[in-house]
């Protein structure tokens, strides 16, 4: 029998593929929109003028101080560009960084938003913005910051790194995980959450091999869209906390902080959700091939031996910023948790939580 459930669509225009960035203009004009703001991080100053170049008349201009963490200070120059600009939408291109401060305008001006990820954050399929004042982070849900538009272009992400690519595809993952046990779970979200969870385990250990495969690509990207869906159509807990504290406090790099968390989390909260951590569980969500979980026996505790994916994370980033162990999602799950989980870590709100 299937229990009551409530479930809120989120109304985002998605569109998937690989050179879909040509369409740029059309779904701009769709909007009603003449004069874009196209923005990025400093590193991707080029990427940002390949998009103004191909608005043409279309773009206004670009802003290129996109920043982790959305900055409330960066967000403030932004708008003020938007004004001076004439500007009468956004065109985001980038990671979260990009993303949030995509947010951070159209929660200020209320101006619509075109979202082109080149990674596999999610937090563009979200009405939740996370900003950064003062070395605190604080997070809102609103509509007036949900992107009217998704662009994925498949051939963007081929020259994502392959440390990145496993760290983003992580932070994504984290988002599913937390979706199977929210207290606000319905079918339809734990449905994305083990698709996307499936698709981006299946991608990531043949991306570490070859960067450029575009058919591990394309099952990467369309995990990630399922995982930001999770994250914006349900509440998160204990996971997403711990990052947003710590990113927004000491600066983190937000995709290989989720990535470092994210198994001591959910092996803290096995006993708490034990359905949805179950490491049987999760492996008929992701349909482990035979031999990728290699499990050997530590004391009376089981850990598993990292696949690439999970070895590329721990090389890219110095010591401090590693997890203890080396893991792999579907593995890392499986010890039993030793303490007392989060008072009712079914709601995100119980624990003072609110997404990243």
């Amino acid at each position: 029998m299937t229990e009551a459930f409530t479930y809120t669509a989120l109304a985002t225009r998605v569109v998937f593929g690989s050179g879909t960035l040509v369409r740029i203009a059309e779904e701009l004009r769709a909007l009603g929109c003449q004069r874009a703001l196209v923005l990025s991080t400093p590193e991707q100053q080029d990427s940002a003028q390949a998009v103004a170049s191909r608005l043409g008349e279309l773009c206004a201009g670009t802003f290129t101080q996109a920043a982790m963490h959305t900055p409330v200070e960066i967000s403030e120059r932004a708008v003020k560009a938007v004004r001076e600009m004439d500007a009468d939408c956004t065109v985001a291109i980038g990671g979260g960084s990009t993303t949030g401060l995509g947010k951070a305008i159209a929660l200020r001006t209320d101006l619509p938003q075109i979202v082109v990820p080149t990674t596999y954050a999610g937090s563009e399929a979200t009405p939740i913005l996370g900003e950064t004042r003062d070395g605190r982070k604080t997070t809102q849900r609103s509509e007036k910051v949900l992107p009217e538009v998704i662009l994925y272009d498949v051939d963007l992400t081929l020259t994502l790194p392959p440390g990145l690519s496993a760290t983003s595809g992580i932070n994504a993952i984290a988002h599913a995980v937390e979706a199977l046990y929210t207290q606000d779970a319905n079918p339809i979200i734990s449905m994305m959450a083990e698709r996307g969870i499936e698709a981006l385990a299946r991608a990531l250990p043949p991306i570490m091999k070859n960067p450029v495969d575009k058919s591990a690509r394309s099952d990467a990207l369309l995990g990630a869209w399922l995982c930001g869906m999770c994250l914006g159509a349900v509440g998160m807990a204990l996971h997403h906390k711990l990052c947003h504290t710590l990113g927004g406090s000491f600066d983190l790099p937000h995709a290989e902080t989720h990535a470092v968390i994210l198994p001591h989390v959910a092996a803290f909260n096995t006993g708490a959700a034990p359905a949805a951590l179950a490491l049987s569980a999760i492996r008929s969500a992701v349909s482990v091939p035979p031999g990728i979980l290699t499990m050997r026996k530590h004391g009376r505790r089981t850990f598993s031996r990292s696949i690439p994916a999970a070895r590329a994370i721990m090389r890219s980033r110095a010591s401090t910023r590693r997890p203890a162990s080396a893991t792999w999602l579907p593995a890392a799950i499986s010890p039993p948790a030793r303490r007392t989980p989060c008072p009712g870590i079914a709601s995100a709100s119980t624990c003072g939580i609110g997404p990243d």
